[in-house]
């Protein structure tokens, strides 16, 4: 029984996957959403019903593939029998790492889905479910850490911390869209300095400063 639940579980995710791949090559063939589902459906031999399965709509859809490029980069990581043994820093550099490759591979579709919208903030809306997890992924960085101070005064605030870290990332993605090096060599360069020195500030700096810092290089690099 607990076998039959699991390759139904992997089947399920293997269709969601294939309804993901079809999508992404729609909009980068026709560069737009298709106009609707049922036609979308239709072209691609399938019905509605098998699409409203594993997603409410083509937003809940776009949502969805930012969450699988999280996922991917967990499971790349994890798969490393070193990773378990990094410190904090050297864990949030290798995803950082990570998930940069993993939009590198999709970087057309990336580049589209970022650019969509004439409202940058409206192409910010699929990263909703992408910034809770980043999110969770750094208070748990952080709470591990804080499992190690004697010192309440010492420990580092989980939320603040993981709020820097999202704006880091945006940072970082914005960074990323119009780097120009080859392979992207400049990204990889950003990462490292900006996870060094955000550490090297949480060490030795007011946490509500090192936020009001990461605010103010978001608003430089958007000017």
């Amino acid at each position: 029984m607990a076998k039959t639940k699991e390759n139904t579980k992997v089947k399920k995710a293997s269709d969601a996957n294939k309804i993901i791949a079809i999508y992404m090559d729609y909009v980068l063939q026709h560069e737009k959403t298709p106009r609707s589902v049922y036609k979308f459906a239709k072209d691609n031999g399938m019905t509605e019903a098998d699409f409203y399965k594993f997603f409410g709509s083509f937003e809940g859809l776009r949502k969805t593939i930012w969450e699988k490029f999280f996922e991917n980069s967990l499971d790349v990581m994890h798969k490393s029998k070193d990773y378990q043994n990094f410190s904090n820093r050297e864990k949030l550099l290798t995803f950082f790492y990570t998930f940069f490759e993993v939009l590198t591979a999709n970087r057309s579709y990336v580049l589209y889905a970022l650019s969509e919208n004439e409202q940058p903030l409206k192409n910010l809306d699929q990263l909703k479910s992408l910034r809770k997890n980043i999110k969770n992924y750094a208070k748990a960085l952080i709470a591990d850490g804080n499992k190690d101070k004697t010192v309440k005064l010492l420990e580092q605030s989980e939320m603040i911390f993981s709020e820097g870290v999202w704006v880091q990332f945006l940072f970082l993605l914005k960074f990323w869209k119009e780097d120009n090096s080859a392979g992207f060599e400049s990204t990889d360069v950003a990462i490292e300095k900006s996870v060094n020195t955000v550490f090297d500030l949480f060490d030795n700096t007011p946490l509500e400063r090192v936020l009001d810092l990461g605010k103010f290089l978001w608003k430089e690099r958007m000017a």
